[in-house]
């Protein structure tokens, strides 16, 4: 019975969890950048939600870990393939898992002392950050018009956020958090951008889950704390949020640019005021309006005129 059980999943696993070395056309890897993208929204309103928790931050970080690595070994499981999850360059994730560590880190630091809707707009900087880093490091051609679009989606970030730093709707905690994001979020996609052509995306996850619970575990575990039923839950989401935001972003790196993928983090502007308010009634100042309208435009147009942009190596 187990066995019939496990086949009739195997066989009606999503496409996108499959080996992501079929080639992708170039809407179809802007389609899973924006579904990537969508779920990490989701991860952090829920890493929000953790962040409310009086447990330690060490143990919270170790708890996500540990619900990411599970969520992608039940699958590995399901699928009969838990050999593949382990990396052929374990050194090379590891340093991309410690990039992972301090980001989640930081977001829940930012998250709690910033509103949602501001975070994700300091944090707009990250496609501005990670297509610089791309042009230098991985030689991806970069435009004028890119460049332009890339300064507007800027003055976009400045509108929005310099009249809310006046008006404290957070405090220097939270912007210094977010910055750390930033830097630790971009070079994270530059540096999957070349991982992603010899790593399995599912291996890529679970290992960075798998070092942030080793690391994370054993600085809380002497200071452990007891974890609720309702945060068990809203761990397991961060885990399974986490784990299909990772798999699309990774597919979509993986057929076309780093700059292209980047861009499409400019959609977590909608998703998260969305999400901000119907959750915690967090409003849109009409700074953060005029700012998303900016960042959003520069955002499609850099994305439009891209389309032309292809992988960093040929498909296998």
């Amino acid at each position: 019975m187990p066995e019939r059980l496990l086949a009739s999943l195997r066989q009606r696993l999503p496409s996108v969890t499959r080996d992501m070395r079929q080639p992708l056309s170039q809407p179809a890897a802007a389609g899973l950048a924006l579904l990537g993208y969508t779920f990490w929204v989701l991860t952090d309103a829920a890493l929000k939600v953790v962040g409310t928790s009086a447990l330690p931050l060490a143990e919270l970080m170790a708890l996500v870990g540990v619900a990411t690595a599970v969520a992608l070994l039940l699958q590995a499981a399901v699928r009969g393939n838990v050999r593949t999850l382990w990396p052929r360059r374990p050194g090379r994730q590891a340093v991309r898992a410690l990039l992972d560590l301090g980001n989640n880190v930081c977001v829940v630091i930012a998250l709690r002392h910033l509103p949602l809707a501001v975070f994700y707009l300091v944090i707009f900087l990250a496609p501005i950050v990670a297509t610089l880093m791309a042009r230098v490091l991985l030689q991806e051609r970069l435009t004028w018009k890119q460049a332009a679009a890339l300064l507007v989606g800027f003055a976009g970030v400045v509108v929005a956020v310099v009249p809310l730093h006046a008006g404290r709707p957070g405090d220097r905690a939270g912007y210094a958090a977010c910055v750390v994001c930033v830097l630790c979020f971009a070079t994270n996609i530059v540096w999957s951008r070349q991982m992603t052509q010899t790593e399995r995306s599912e291996s890529m996850t679970f290992f960075s889950g798998l070092v942030i619970a080793v690391l994370a575990g054993a600085v809380a575990l002497p200071h452990a704390q007891p974890v609720g039923g309702r945060m068990a839950l809203v761990l397991a989401a961060v885990g399974v949020f986490a784990v299909a935001g990772n798999l699309c972003f990774f597919a979509a790196l993986r057929a076309t640019s780093a700059a292209n993928v980047s861009q499409f983090h400019y959609s977590q502007l909608l998703t998260g005021a969305l999400l901000a308010f119907a959750v915690w009634g967090e409003r849109v100042t009409p700074a953060m309006m005029v700012g998303g309208v900016l960042i959003t435009a520069a955002g499609v147009y850099t994305a439009a005129v891209s389309r032309g942009a292809v992988p960093l190596v040929s498909q296998e």
